[in-house]
């Protein structure tokens, strides 16, 4: 596995881990349909929120949510619109971003964009 994988799956796992500590329940993660993905699925006040994680080793060029354009959120949307019929759901939904970049010192910070889609004019 690369290294770039391997930092992919570590900001997952703490984007996981931060929505857990934030009150959120995990319901599932790496969602698949057709090409489409989603990161992670959760719930929190009758809410069902997808969230796209973004990673970066650096800011130089990009920050990680700048990665999320309307053709990702195309594919998001419908896989998302999936899910909620093959579980079921009724919920309303929302869609985050949570990006991961490391700060001067390495470490890794997040940084959880909330409602992040509603920027985007997605026709």
């Amino acid at each position: 596995m690369a290294d770039h994988n391997d930092f992919g799956k570590i900001a997952e796992d703490m984007a996981a881990d931060f929505l857990q500590k934030s009150g959120y329940k995990i319901l599932t993660r790496n969602f698949r349909f057709q090409k489409a993905e989603i990161d992670i699925i959760a719930e929190k006040a009758e809410l069902i929120i997808i969230v796209e994680v973004k990673a970066r080793s650096t800011d130089v060029f990009m920050l990680p949510q700048e990665a999320v354009n309307k053709t990702k959120i195309r594919s998001i949307v419908l896989a998302a619109n999936h899910y909620l019929e093959e579980f079921d759901k009724q919920n309303e939904v929302r869609f985050d971003i949570i990006s991961v970049i490391p700060d001067e010192d390495k470490n890794l910070v997040i940084d959880h964009i909330i409602d992040a889609f509603l920027a985007f004019d997605a026709n």
